[in-house]
């Protein structure tokens, strides 16, 4: 159960396809369950969101992932924060501490141009509270960066890993994947603990 890179490029290039009205938002499905809006929203296209489809896309998507990915991490009982299937993978922990800040500050940063916060740094073995508390900033800080986000700057060079050059749009589309790829490790991880992922636990309600 991984979301590929592909799935998420078909998400976001469906959106201006749509009619020039309101389109549905773009179903992606995770852990065998679609992550949509249970309210039935639509996105409107009309504004900026029709002059900037793929960064509007981009902040739809943060929006969604933010709120999966926190309940993800406040429904992993703190004792199990240590939980690895094997010795050679991450843990529970250790996902949420690279999430916020090779995750989430990073990216972000990248992707929109914005100064990434600075914060202490964080650990897989730190408390619960802690790692909940610094998931939650770094989304808020993807929120904030990204809302002045425009199409017209994903073709910008930036720097990037490993000494690397790469564009703007290069790394909004390694955060989507970023989050899928992470969202889905965290589901995985708590099904093993006998614990329903909050996509799978809304489809039942």
């Amino acid at each position: 159960m991984r979301a590929t890179l592909g799935t998420i490029l078909l998400a976001v290039c469906a959106l201006p396809a749509a009619s020039a009205a309101q389109v549905r938002e773009p179903i992606i499905v995770v852990d065998g369950v679609p992550v949509g809006l249970s309210d039935g929203a639509s996105v409107n296209r009309h504004g900026v969101d029709a002059q900037n489809p793929v960064s509007s896309a981009f902040r739809f998507v943060a929006q969604r992932q933010a709120k999966n990915i926190t309940e993800a991490a406040e429904a992993m009982p703190a004792e199990k924060y240590g939980f690895k299937p094997t010795p050679a993978q991450m843990s529970f922990g250790d996902v949420v501490a690279h999430l916020i800040a090779d995750g989430n500050d990073y990216l972000c940063s990248a992707a929109s141009g914005q100064k990434g916060p600075e914060r202490p740094k964080f650990s897989g073995t730190d408390p619960k509270d802690k790692l909940v508390a610094g998931l939650k900033d770094s989304f808020q800080f993807c929120a904030t960066a990204l809302a002045a986000m425009q199409d017209a700057q994903l073709g910008d060079s930036i720097p990037f890993f490993g000494g690397r050059t790469a564009t703007r749009g290069m790394a909004t589309l390694i955060t989507v994947a970023d989050w899928a790829d992470h969202y889905s490790q965290m589901a995985i991880y708590l099904r093993l603990n006998g614990l329903l992922p909050p996509t799978a636990k809304r489809a039942t309600q």
